[in-house]
């Protein structure tokens, strides 16, 4: 797998890192059971701090694609399919561009259901 960053972008390196992760979900070059690259290793070859590929990698768990397993580093989950991780990545946009516009997380998700009720 093949992890680009770019260390010129306002998006933070961490989310980086997460949205390479789950582009190579989306498109299948990366399936359930796979183990990601050791944060220690990635961090190196990215030329980062091991933290920020941790605050990355913790992202994914968050959003249950990942699991983080002491000592054997981050798997991922058998919950991740191609159109799950697609809406995640959707759902984390509109969330940057909530926040571009100066929404409040309340209002954004006010809106979601706002126009889950509506249809």
């Amino acid at each position: 797998m093949l992890f680009r960053i770019d260390q010129a972008s306002p998006v933070p390196l961490g989310d980086q890192i997460a949205a390479a992760v789950r582009g190579a979900l989306a498109e299948g070059s990366v399936r359930s059971g796979e183990r990601l690259p050791a944060a220690r290793a990635l961090a190196e070859s990215l030329g980062v701090n091991v933290h920020t590929v941790l605050r990355g990698y913790q992202r994914l768990k968050d959003e249950g694609l990942i699991e983080l397993r002491r000592g054997r580093g981050a798997v991922v989950t058998g919950e991740a399919s191609p159109a799950r991780v697609r809406l995640t990545e959707r759902v984390g946009q509109l969330v940057a561009e909530a926040r571009t516009l100066g929404l409040t997380d309340d209002e954004v998700v006010a809106l979601v259901r706002t126009r889950l009720t509506t249809g």
